[in-house]
């Protein structure tokens, strides 16, 4: 939990910075839908690799995965602890009941 949580603080201090110096700053300075894409096609990859890679590409892209859902959260303001709170509050929970209980 603490890379993340050095993830998180490096990507919050690298939103503000000069966009032609920073990744974060340049696609965050893009928008949240671009963002979200971006985060869709790491996403794809990750499955791709999941389903004909090695082990080696699958650790590559679920860390690109991780690294872009971090700059989408950080951008919509949502700390990285919300998140894991809801994965606590999920905790001993089946998976089968927790997503019946859903309103949606």
């Amino acid at each position: 939990m603490d890379t993340l949580t050095r993830l998180e603080q490096t990507i919050g201090e690298r939103l503000s910075a000069d966009p032609a110096s920073s990744y974060v700053a340049s696609l965050a300075g893009r928008g949240v839908p671009v963002i979200a894409r971006k985060l869709g096609e790491e996403a794809v990859e990750t499955v791709i690799a999941a389903l004909s890679g090695s082990d080696a590409e699958l650790v590559d892209e679920a860390a690109d995965l991780l690294f872009h859902l971090t700059v989408l959260l950080a951008a919509k303001d949502i700390p990285l602890e919300r998140v894991m709170a809801e994965l606590e509050r999920r905790e001993g929970t089946s998976g089968l009941d927790e997503k019946a209980s859903r309103s949606n």
